[in-house]
């Protein structure tokens, strides 16, 4: 009984990540996909994929910046819909986009008696709008969460990593098990 149970752990262990992968994946295919209503399998995602494709070129090359700073500045005097679209928009542009947030991983010292220190990222290396000066905004992901804390730290604490933000994001996400 007891090697039935080992057995059975360890085939839960390879198939539970593949399995839970693929079912995630294919439902969020099956909802991009049933954004456009179609009967052939795919279509509504690739349409989809298009339309994103589509106004992306659009705002780099033909609207001009003035449209989409007009359009937000609209959005500033509504304040439920500021508060949503803002939040969506910086954090989509900390992953991805020219003004990438999360690109200087960091190791900061959290306790100097014992040598406590938590990995992070710098999302503003400058605090003097705020009053705070030699200090910087460190944000640190939970691990197996989309959730984090943004810590204000002294600027003599923090240490850049030599280490890609890929690479210690999946470290950070992973608790340190991902190597």
């Amino acid at each position: 009984m007891s090697r039935f149970l080992t057995y059975f752990g360890r085939g839960l262990l390879a198939v539970a990540p593949i399995g839970l992968t693929i079912w995630v994946l294919y439902s969020i295919f099956i909802w991009v996909d049933g954004l456009v209503p179609t009967q052939i399998p795919g279509i509504g995602l690739l349409i989809v994929f298009g339309i994103i494709l589509g106004v992306g070129v659009l705002v780099s090359t033909v609207i001009p910046n003035s449209v989409l700073t007009l359009f937000e500045g609209s959005i500033k005097h509504l304040p439920l819909v500021r508060l949503i679209y803002f939040s969506l928009k910086d954090l989509i542009s900390a992953f991805v986009g020219d003004k990438k947030k999360f690109n200087q991983p960091v190791l900061v010292v959290v306790n100097r008696q014992s040598e406590l220190k938590k990995l992070g990222f710098i999302t503003q290396a400058d605090l003097n709008h705020l009053g705070i000066k030699g200090h910087v905004a460190v944000y640190f992901p939970h691990s197996y969460a989309f959730s984090g804390e943004l810590f204000i730290v002294p600027a003599e604490n923090v240490s850049l990593l030599s280490m890609s933000s890929a690479d210690a994001m999946k470290l950070i996400v992973s608790g340190g098990v991902a190597a």
